[in-house]
Order: C-alpha cells, then sequence, then structure tokens
C-alpha cells in the first residue's frame, strides 16, 4: 500500500494508537476514488440530451406514421433488457465466466486489496478466456457489478500491473459511468433496431384505409423510407454524444485508479505493455472485439480514418500517459 505515492512500511510511524488511527484514516481519505464533478456533469448532460433525443424520435416517429404501440414496445424491451441483463450479456459476449476465490485465489485477492482501499463493495470476479490483453467492468450499479480480466492480460502483466488496470476499471463501478453509458447507448440501440425492421418489412404503416394497392405501397415506401432516415439521424447524434462521454469517462477512470493505487507509472506501464501487446492480436479476433470497445481498458481495434479522434471511445494513447505523468509529478512534488 502507498501513501502519498509510497510505500506504507517506508513511512516513519509515531508511536501510539491514537496517532496510528489518524494516519491510517488519512491514507484511506486519500485512497478512496476521489469524486469527478466534471464526470458526473458530462454524464447528467448526456443523459439529459439523450433523453431529449428520445422524446424526439418517438414523435417524429409518431408524425410519419409509426404505430406508437409497436415504437413503446420494442423502446421498453430493449431498455429493460439492456439495462438489467448488460453484465450477463456481456459476459456472455466475452465468453467470460465468473470465478470464485478458490479459482483464482490471486485476482481475487488484487480485487479485495483495491475495494478495501475504496471503501466500495466487491464486484464479482470474472474471467474471461481470450488472448487479447484486456479487462472491462459491467452491471447497473456497484452491488450489482462485475469486474472482468482476460487471461491474455493476467498472463502478460504482474502483480501491480494487473492491480493498477483493475484500479482503473473499478473507478468505473464506483463512478456510476458503466451504467450511464448502458443508458446512453440505448436510444442508438433502438434507432438501429428500427432501421433495420423498416428495411425489413412493412410493420410500420398506420394502418388506414388504402385506396389501391399502388397508393399502399406508396405510402409504405414514403414511411419506411422516412422511419430509415430519422433512426439514421438520431443514432448519429446519439453515437457521437456516447463517444465524447466515453473518452472523458477513461480519462477519470485513469486519473481515480492511479490515485487509488498511489502510482500512475503503473497504470502508465500496464497501459503501454496492453497497447503493444494488442498489436500482436490478429486483426480477425480484434475486429470480432471491437463491438465492446467502449467498456474495455484499451480500444481493440482503433479507427485509422481522419475523424478517428471524433469517434473513437478512448482517448489516444499519448493522451493517456501525458495525464499520469503529470499526475505522477503532482504526488511526489515535495508538500
Amino acid at each position: 500500500m502507498f501513501l502519498y505515492g509510497r510505500p506504507l512500511s517506508q513511512i516513519t510511524a509515531v508511536p501510539g494508537p491514537n496517532h496510528l488511527g489518524k494516519c491510517f484514516n488519512v491514507y484511506m481519505a486519500i485512497n478512496k476514488f476521489p469524486k469527478d464533478r466534471g464526470l458526473s456533469t458530462r454524464m447528467g448532460f448526456t443523459i439529459f440530451l439523450i433523453g431529449l433525443l428520445y422524446v424526439v424520435f418517438i414523435s417524429l416517429l409518431i408524425a410519419i406514421g409509426v404505430q406508437s404501440i409497436t415504437v413503446i414496445i420494442i423502446a421498453a424491451a430493449l431498455l429493460f433488457s439492456q439495462y438489467y441483463f448488460s453484465d450477463k450479456i456481456a459476459l456472455y459476449s466475452m465468453g467470460a465466466r465468473i470465478v470464485t476465490r478458490e479459482q483464482a485465489p490471486e485476482l481475487h485477492a488484487i480485487v479485495d486489496r483495491l475495494v478495501a482501499m475504496a471503501d466500495m463493495p466487491k464486484p464479482r470476479v470474472a474471467i474471461a478466456d481470450i488472448d487479447m490483453p484486456n479487462a472491462f467492468a459491467t452491471g447497473r450499479s456497484p452491488k450489482a457489478a462485475v469486474v472482468c480480466a482476460t487471461t491474455g492480460l493476467l498472463r502478460r502483466l504482474d502483480t501491480q500491473e494487473v492491480e493498477a488496470v483493475l484500479a482503473h476499471e473499478l473507478s468505473h463501478v464506483a463512478h456510476k459511468d458503466v451504467a450511464v453509458m448502458t443508458i446512453a447507448s440505448f436510444l442508438g440501440m433502438v434507432a438501429g433496431f428500427l432501421t433495420r425492421i423498416a428495411l425489413w418489412s412493412g410493420m410500420f404503416m398506420g394502418g388506414g384505409n388504402s385506396r389501391g394497392n399502388n397508393n399502399s405501397n406508396s405510402n409504405a415506401a414514403a414511411i419506411e423510407l422516412a422511419v430509415v432516415l430519422v433512426s439514421a439521424i438520431i443514432y448519429a447524434i446519439s453515437f457521437l454524444l456516447t463517444r465524447a462521454l466515453s473518452r472523458y469517462r477513461e480519462l477519470s477512470a485513469d486519473r481515480s485508479g492511479a490515485i487509488l493505487i498511489g502510482r500512475p507509472s503503473m497504470l502508465a506501464s500496464a497501459l503501454i505493455k496492453v497497447s503493444g501487446e494488442i498489436g500482436r492480436i490478429p486483426t480477425r479476433d480484434l475486429r470480432s472485439a471491437s463491438a465492446f470497445n467502449a467498456f474495455y481498458f484499451a480500444p481493440a481495434l482503433t479507427q485509422g480514418v481522419s475523424l478517428g479522434n471524433l469517434v473513437s471511445t478512448h482517448p489516444t494513447l499519448e493522451k493517456r500517459l501525458e495525464q499520469l505523468s503529470k499526475l505522477e509529478e503532482q504526488m511526489n512534488r515535495p508538500s
């Protein structure tokens, strides 16, 4: 354990139980995940905009002839399943499994140590049996969360680096930004789903009387085209909103995780190793995992396009390392 970036063993203790208690309380206060008002403000603003966008989306669909009951049922079903089963969906999609203390004693020991330092409920612990070195956290609340590491990560990083990565992931849980990202991405899911349905069938017709097959087909085509256009626009806006939030929350988790363990340089070391090792994973495997980029510690596959910074789920490696370097300097600066 570290205090002001130094191991506790290197700190001279003054005899006396009162002093020792004060020292421990100071240590715990320092190492709890710090509140990030910038993240809280961005999460609230994003949810507000997404909610406003959702109201506009539903109103436009009803205005162009989509049956309102269809939209409500689809939206409610998707929101319920995504919010309450997001952890199970993520674990299943990643091929991860919950592990007991007997099955993964070292991993559980790391998580136990971190949650004690952060004074937070212990999430379930999972391992994904894939070679790509990575980790993620999911769940609708700290009490229903899961933190997962891949076998590739556990094999390539040492214990302190794994601890740094998991501190980053537990920061997402503590700040509840995992749940916010789940909700924020919901509208994009609905828009994409309705677009596919509109392309596949004519189920969105309002059900009014037709004046002939030609008029009926023409009206159906117009409605389906309108649904596709509206859904595409809404999806694009919600996509950009969630990506902007995702990039900030990664910087926030880097900062909070580094403060918790007291060694930003250790998280920087883990970032460099993971980013370098991901580059050696076959592209086919990275593409199959890239759908979960927003929840990974490091992106499985970066976008090599000119607008990459706008659509990426993570800030650049250089930006993350620069922040950690500045934080290391601040923590080691003589008081």
